[in-house]
């Protein structure tokens, strides 16, 4: 059993290792995967920390600490670990993220030091399918061009206070989640129907890697829910990113939105795993 007692923050030096265990489960490590592989583990371009447990050469399991608090493969000694060193610099993250186990077990940790949160939500299946879509892919469903970003961001702004519960506006104005919705549209992975002007489904893919791609972001304008949108729209994106991202598609969703995790199975989605949010 590994003995050692610290949490040690990785470096460039440090890219190969983790990204050989991030691998070892690329889609429940997607979003931390993409992150690597974009900009290495330098804390300026990284946007935070990873953390390593585990000596050099021996890596075991990692988290990742920015604006999100990611376990990765940690083991109870490596969540003790973690734990302790978030505990030290305080909260600095807008959520812990990631398989329930270990989120739990640090949240049971961290709890005493941080305060309560604004919202937990203790069970989100992770989903993901590698097969052509089960249903009809909405044909109007495409890329979002770089002048419809007006005509998106009300839609995205939407989603996430119906999504969160709280407004990308808040705190800097939304000036980061603009540059974010900006920055999808520019690369190529956001997709809408949008109809006269109006965005009548919408999804991004948000995370990207040679093995596996995540969609994010998934609604419907409430006016013209239960037609069948929903369903159509994520087969023609799970048909894109498919043909043009990676060969695994995946998605979480919370556990009591019922009718998504219906439309999701209903494309050809399967559960994979279940991750675990704490919200602040």
């Amino acid at each position: 059993m590994l003995r050692t007692s610290a949490s040690r923050v990785l470096d460039d030096s440090d890219r190969e290792e983790v990204l050989a265990l991030l691998d070892t489960d690329p889609v429940a490590n997607v979003f931390v995967a993409a992150r690597v592989r974009a900009v290495g583990l330098s804390p300026s371009r990284l946007g935070g920390q990873m953390w390593g447990y585990g000596p050099r050469g021996g890596l075991v399991s990692l988290c990742y600490a920015g604006a999100n608090l990611v376990p990765v493969n940690a083991t109870r000694e490596a969540v003790h670990a973690f734990a302790d060193r978030a505990r030290k610099q305080g909260r600095r993250c807008s959520s812990i993220v990631g398989p329930a186990g270990a989120v739990e077990q640090l949240w049971e940790r961290l709890e005493p030091h941080w305060g309560g949160a604004r919202a937990i939500r203790w069970a989100q299946p992770v989903m993901a399918t590698s097969s052509a879509p089960a249903v009809e892919p909405d044909p109007l469903v495409r890329r979002v061009r770089p002048e419809e970003f007006g005509i998106l961001l009300p839609a995205c702004v939407a989603m996430f206070t119906e999504e969160v519960g709280v407004s990308p506006d808040n705190g800097d104005g939304g000036a980061l989640y603009r540059s974010r919705v900006a920055e999808l549209i520019r690369i190529g992975r956001s997709y809408a129907r949008i109809d006269d002007g109006q965005v009548v489904f919408k999804a991004e893919i948000g995370a990207v890697t040679p093995q596996a791609c995540q969609i994010q972001g998934v609604w419907v304008h409430p006016g013209l829910r239960g037609r069948g949108h929903a369903a159509a729209g994520m087969a023609a994106v799970v048909e894109q990113a498919l043909k043009y991202f990676a060969p695994v598609v995946t998605l979480y969703v919370n556990d009591f939105n019922l009718p998504a995790r219906a439309v999701y199975r209903k494309v050809g989605f399967q559960e994979v795993d279940t991750f675990m949010s704490v919200l602040f």
